[in-house]
């Protein structure tokens, strides 16, 4: 913070999300947005990379995610954290182009991943993140969402629009269909 700046410009940086929220849409507060822009951006493009395998999807669903967080943000109710929200719309609009692309047949296999010879880590990292992509949507969205963001079941049944029951399954078998794809067994 610079001297002089007003009185609440820390809020600007070190508020939580519901003052920023409350700022632009009290407001239409660019600085208010632009901090949980940046807040929260980086989380959705890594999840959304992980979760389509390419960064212009990555980088697509990241804008698409902001769009529609802004165009319904007055009705977000708190229930859950920001975060948790925001990967529900990501997790939402995926979706919508999957069925939208399989349509015109645009799904490519194709994965932003390097070709080039990396050391051992990074090869297991690859073959990990290759593994991830081969799963079925669901399965990847468990996985994702619970052992790499650390959502709990709860969360993830709110993202997914699922039964918390249905969360620990898609979890439990989609750990079973990486080890086997880890493995090189069909999952």
């Amino acid at each position: 913070m610079v001297r002089g700046d007003p009185p609440d410009a820390q809020a600007l940086v070190a508020g939580d999300d519901r003052v920023l929220v409350a700022r632009f849409l009290g407001r239409r507060d660019e600085p208010a947005f632009r901090a949980l822009y940046d807040r929260h951006t980086g989380f959705l493009y890594r999840f959304l990379m992980r979760l389509t395998g390419r960064g212009a999807d990555a980088e697509e669903g990241v804008q698409e995610t902001w769009i529609r967080a802004c165009r319904g943000l007055d009705r977000f109710q708190w229930k859950s954290a920001l975060p948790t929200w925001l990967a529900g719309i990501a997790v939402g609009w995926w979706r919508e182009e999957i069925r939208r692309r399989g349509r015109v047949g645009e799904i490519s296999g194709e994965s932003d991943a390097p070709s080039a010879a990396p050391i051992r880590s990074e090869i297991d990292r690859i073959d990990l993140e290759r593994a991830l992509a081969g799963l079925a949507l669901g399965y990847r969205e468990a996985i994702l969402l619970h052992d790499v963001y650390g959502h709990t079941h709860g969360e993830i049944a709110q993202i997914l629009g699922v039964d918390e029951g249905t969360s620990k399954s898609q979890l439990s078998r989609a750990r079973r269909a990486l080890r086997a794809r880890l493995a090189g067994r069909p999952a």
